[in-house]
């Protein structure tokens, strides 16, 4: 997706290209300067800024699954908005075939024409394709393939504004940027990884070697206010076992759901990331305490507990309300 690619270095804003992480909203849904309420792409004008409301349908619950289908598919695009997904993300990129890229994009067009009750997601291939996407009703945000530099977010945003934006980081250079790429604008309301270009890149063969770039996108998106991110997709929609012990790994590290190309893997995913009725009654133990005391305290099996562990306690059961 060469029209994304980043500047010279001297190019770039300041040292780094950052911006600040001011105006977020953190991941437990505090409101951010910026007016932004939720970690989901919801809503919030900047009054102070003047930045345009970010539109699109809401997920009714924190999102777990993202599911990729071909633009160029629209028959498989509609089976996707009923498979129970979270989020729909239609591929423009790399899931066409470069002489089906014109038919997706008209296809998509038509397609998101009109609102959908599930939200819909978009992966641009080419930056000329944000024009025809931007004004869709339907559109409730674009997943931008290959940023690499905070300046590409600049100009994305300023083509569609009011879209959220959810850039991925596809190669060393994004992934020593991740911070930057995060607090680019207030319309970034995630990142992830691209995990097969990065691979690639880095000339990696063994998944643990994607473990730093895993790390790293983690804790950029916590540190820029934004929701942990989604793991990258399991491209062997044959081997549950080898998913399911991916998203344990990936929850383990501090990922929040999954990406997926089939809906059978979307039950794996939900199972993985849905807290356990073990974790469930932890938590509810220390939101009742910290209801009863102020401050730091200590249960009576020993654990203390202070206000980010009562913020986690309320993640898992907010999760916890999924399965009703």
């Amino acid at each position: 997706m060469s029209p994304l690619s980043g500047p010279a270095e001297n190019d770039r804003p300041g040292a780094s290209g950052r911006t600040g992480a001011k105006g977020r909203t953190d991941p437990s849904g505090r409101t951010g300067a910026n007016g932004r309420t939720d970690p989901s792409g919801r809503t919030g004008a900047s009054e102070a800024t003047g930045t345009p409301a970010l539109r699109g349908t809401a997920p009714p619950r924190t999102p777990l699954t993202w599911l990729y289908a071909p633009g160029d598919r629209p028959d498989v695009v509609r089976k996707a908005l009923s498979s129970g997904a979270d989020v729909v993300i239609v591929d423009l990129e790399d899931a066409v075939a470069p002489h089906r890229k014109a038919y997706a994009l008209d296809a998509t067009a038509d397609l998101l024409a009109d609102a959908h009750p599930v939200p819909v997601h978009v992966r641009v291939h080419t930056s000329r394709d944000i024009p025809t996407l931007a004004p869709l009703r339907g559109l409730c945000g674009l997943r931008v393939p290959k940023v690499t530099h905070a300046t590409d977010i600049h100009r994305i945003a300023e083509l569609a504004p009011g879209l959220p934006l959810y850039p991925l980081l596809e190669n060393a250079l994004a992934v020593e940027h991740a911070y930057a790429i995060a607090t680019a604008h207030p319309a970034v309301r995630g990142i992830a990884l691209g995990e097969a270009d990065l691979r690639a890149d880095l000339g990696v063969r063994e998944d643990s070697a994607l473990d730093w770039p895993r790390g790293r996108v983690v804790v950029a998106a916590r540190a820029a206010a934004l929701p942990p991110p989604a793991q990258s997709v399991h491209p062997d929609v044959g081997d549950l076992e080898a998913l399911a012990a991916g998203c344990a790994r990936g929850r383990a590290m501090g990922f929040l759901g999954r990406a997926a190309i089939h809906p059978r893997q979307l039950p794996v995913i939900e199972r993985a990331y849905l807290p356990t009725p073990e974790e469930i009654d932890a938590a509810r133990e220390v939101v009742e305490a910290a209801a009863t005391e102020q401050g730091a305290l200590a249960l009576p099996d020993g654990r203390f507990v202070d206000a980010a562990v009562v913020e986690g306690a309320h993640r898992v059961l907010a999760l916890a309300a999924r399965a009703g």
